[in-house]
């Protein structure tokens, strides 16, 4: 039977490049991000494997809506992946935007806390996956890095999640990037990771049988 994966952020970047990789890998997948022509462009592109849900993730009802018309239209959830994301203009404490600090929160911390939270009672039936994008800057100590701090949030709560879910058969899987080439930096990185290599990692955890849980995928440029 066809799985079923939700992913946030997924007009673009990490989000898109997974989108693709797991229709290939024969997955349903369901796609949120504000960009509703964006994704309606992937969507034409992937064809009917994957369904559209504009909507911001930092808006739980919206979460919820998307969940539910997912697991409407291909009648179960199997994965959820809290991809969505953003990074601060002005970095640092005394020089930063309080205002930007509450946006970047409620993306990376609420905006996952809301995924994990609306895709739980599907996942337990089908005993399935969650994913959270962490990052490289939550596995070391950046000087000053708020950043970073939201990032330590998401391997910390990865960790706990994994504890909770196995007790249900479920696995939760943290994707730890280093720096990738995607539009969350103003110039392009073409020596840096790619979005498809993250997307590569997504799919290399939601694969394994089940008896195998990948904890975290840490991955870092060679350059």
């Amino acid at each position: 039977m066809t799985k079923t994966i939700f992913i946030t952020g997924a007009s673009s970047g990490i989000g898109a490049a997974t989108a693709r990789r797991a229709v290939e890998a024969g997955w349903n997948v369901g796609l949120m991000a504000r960009s509703e022509d964006k994704l309606n462009k992937l969507v034409d592109e992937l064809g009917d494997k994957a369904l559209a849900l504009p909507g911001d993730a930092t808006d739980l009802s919206a979460q919820e809506e998307a969940v539910g018309k997912l697991v409407e239209h291909f009648g179960g959830l199997d994965a959820a992946y809290a991809n969505a994301g953003k990074g601060l203009d002005k970095p640092g404490t005394e020089a930063g935007d309080p205002e930007e600090w509450r946006s970047m929160i409620d993306v990376n911390i609420m905006g996952l806390l809301y995924t994990a939270r609306v895709a739980l009672p599907h996942l337990k039936k089908t005993k399935g996956h969650l994913v959270l994008t962490g990052s490289a800057a939550g596995r070391r100590h950046i000087k000053g890095s708020i950043y970073g701090a939201t990032k330590w949030f998401v391997h910390g709560y990865a960790g706990n999640m994994a504890e909770e879910m196995r007790e249900w058969g479920g696995r939760c899987t943290v994707i730890a990037p280093g720096m990738v080439d995607t539009a969350f930096f103003s110039e392009g990185k073409p020596d840096k990771l790619q979005a498809e290599d993250v997307a590569n990692a997504v799919v290399y955890a939601l694969e394994q049988p089940s008896r195998a849980t990948v904890n975290e995928v840490f991955m870092m440029p060679t350059n």
